[in-house]
């Protein structure tokens, strides 16, 4: 019953998995047939350069998305994963699916700062899905994964290098103007990518020094339903021991919690950081009171 049961759990996560990756890989193709191709804005890595390529050639873009792909999911089947690469290989396929089964439809805007703007937008939030989904749209990010093991660069840095000249590339191709769009488009997706991996509502992780921590840490779960922690510490000054007050809240949560500590000890010490992620224990969205 137990392996049934987990067999079924597996399943179940492969199938919501390949959802999003289905989702995700179509807005991105949405974002480039309906916004950016079109108006000969290009997005990076990979993709701004399977653009370039499929109009120097008059190729469809979906053949070059899957083609230069294919490289680098080899290599990342070898050194980064199994699961990533099919999740990247199949998230790759239905993007170039998708532009195909696009190509005859019509750009929305040709005013070219609308599409920048929305077509970044689109594509931003289809990649974080993928992204969050398990998988990736873009070789040059296998490759920035790869290199930082031998460099003392990080993925980050890797992934602009190619895309700053991937964007350069685009003002001879298409005109620096269309590049200077293609910046705005790139930066736009840069952060919704960001934000639809992370959420609205992101996490906070709070640490609170008071001289009243059990009258704080009951107020905060009764009020805001939040677990709480107590932490042993010790003042680095005074070497006296200090009980130290740890909880996860969302973004949403923060004024709150401000508020009712400040109604408890005014001079309380609160450090409040950003989480990426949280998984497990007893954080979940709840009702603020």
């Amino acid at each position: 019953m137990v392996k049934m049961a987990h067999k079924k759990s597996k399943k179940k996560r492969i199938i919501s998995r390949a959802f999003i990756i289905v989702i995700g890989a179509l807005l991105v193709s949405v974002g480039l047939e309906i916004f950016l191709v079109p108006n000969h804005i290009i997005d990076g890595g990979i993709t701004g350069l399977s653009i370039m390529l499929s109009h120097l050639t008059g190729l469809h873009l979906g053949l070059f998305l899957f083609v230069l792909n294919l490289p680098f999911l080899l290599i990342g089947y070898k050194q980064i994963g199994k699961t990533f690469a099919i999740s990247t290989l199949f998230g790759v396929a239905v993007m170039s699916v998708g532009t195909a089964l696009l190509l005859p439809v019509p750009s929305l805007t040709h005013d070219l700062l609308l599409s920048a703007v929305f077509g970044g937008i689109i594509v931003g939030i289809g990649v974080g899905l993928v992204i969050r989904a398990g998988g990736s749209l873009d070789g040059t990010e296998i490759v920035a994964i790869l290199l930082t093991k031998k460099s003392p660069f990080s993925v980050g840095e890797v992934v602009m290098f190619f895309n700053i000249f991937i964007l350069a590339s685009a003002g001879f191709i298409f005109g620096w103007d269309r590049a200077m769009y293609s910046l705005i488009a790139y930066y736009i997706a840069y952060k919704m990518i960001d934000l639809t991996m992370i959420g609205l509502e992101q996490s906070r992780s709070v640490y609170i020094i008071s001289d009243f921590p059990d009258e704080i840490g009951d107020a905060l779960a009764a009020r805001l339903g939040r677990g709480i922690t107590y932490l042993s510490g010790e003042g680095g000054y005074s070497g006296e021991d200090k009980k130290v007050i740890f909880c996860v809240i969302t973004r949403l949560e923060e004024a709150k919690l401000k508020s009712i500590v400040e109604e408890i000890d005014p001079s309380a010490f609160l450090a409040i950081g950003h989480i990426h992620d949280v998984s497990g224990g007893r954080f979940k969205k709840k009702n603020i009171h």
